[in-house]
């Protein structure tokens, strides 16, 4: 019945005593039973009446399924390592409690995923974001109140931000919080793990539309605010064949016709952004930076001498 009663639409009682094939007195005790279990089961009267799960003030036992339990574990063990500050020790209290009940085929599987996988540590430590401020970030997006914070620019620069906050991304290992600015007047990207929140919230607004997918949006606006070197590319192919061959983190395409497009990107160093370019696989001309060039020049040379007959 906790099953049925999960998803999302009423029940008439006769409903749920076909479904189950039992009597309607035994569908009767058993909301009773769910009730005393702290399940906030919501009945009306009437013909078009019924049962549905509605929220309560405590949170009651849940019932998973066999690939439930396991997914709500995994989740568990990789927030436990995680970017997110505070929620560690939590999780690894929860995952505690649910590796306890889990039935002896479940806690084999979660343990034999533990044992056997082994995490790649990561090139370089992302930023830590604090729990509370995605709370506060998310609960402003969702009730469209204004936020004031503190913002450490890329430079180092400190300024206080009045925006209009709408999502809240995750790329990767960083928090991207998209909002209209309103004393520049536009959108902008902010890092939430440089930004802090001053409460109390600013007054309710009226929600804007958003200019474009909020995912496009955060990856420009991190290329052009992190690379160190940038380039524009011209590439002999189509622009949906290069978007195909790379990862959405380096660079964004622009079509010119057909047959040609040009790829913004970027890196931290030349060699990175020499190497996106030799994993194209593809034809391409570069004119700037000239230290991308001379590199360019450099390699060419070096893998004809590997390749030259002695």
């Amino acid at each position: 019945m906790l099953s049925l009663l999960q998803t999302p639409r009423d029940w008439t009682g006769t409903e749920l005593a076909e479904r189950l094939e039992v009597s309607s007195r035994t569908i009767r005790n058993d909301v009773e039973r769910l009730r005393a279990l702290g399940y906030p089961v919501n009945a009306t009267r009437g013909s078009v009446g019924g049962y549905r799960l509605g929220a309560g003030a405590d949170l009651p036992p849940l019932l998973l399924d066999d690939e439930e339990a396991v997914a709500v574990a995994i989740g568990l063990r990789t927030a436990a390592g995680g970017t997110i500050a505070g929620v560690e020790e939590t999780s690894l209290r929860a995952l505690a409690k649910l590796e306890q009940v889990l039935p002896s085929r479940l806690r084999r599987r979660v343990n034999a995923l533990q044992a056997y996988t082994v995490p790649v540590p990561r090139d370089e430590p992302g930023p830590r974001v604090d729990a509370k401020t995605l709370t506060v970030l998310t609960a402003c997006c969702r009730d469209h109140e204004v936020l004031r914070f503190g913002y450490r620019s890329h430079d180092g620069s400190e300024s206080v931000r009045k925006v209009e906050p709408h999502r809240l991304v995750n790329w990767g290992r960083r928090w991207y919080l998209v909002g209209w600015d309103l004393d520049r007047g536009d959108w902008r990207t902010y890092r939430v793990d440089r930004l802090t929140p001053r409460v109390p919230v600013g007054p309710r607004f009226t929600p804007r539309d958003l200019p474009e997918d909020v995912t496009d949006r955060v990856r420009r606006g991190v290329s052009s605010a992190a690379w160190r070197y940038r380039a524009d590319v011209t590439v002999h192919a189509s622009a949906e064949e290069v978007t195909a061959r790379i990862n959405p983190a380096v660079g964004t395409v622009e079509a010119v016709d057909a047959n040609t497009c040009v790829l913004h990107t970027g890196a931290d160093s030349i060699e990175t952004m020499a190497v996106h370019l030799g994993l194209l696989n593809l034809p391409f001309r570069v004119t700037e930076p000239p230290q991308l060039v001379t590199y360019l020049r450099t390699l060419a040379d070096r893998y004809r001498d590997a390749t030259a007959s002695r």
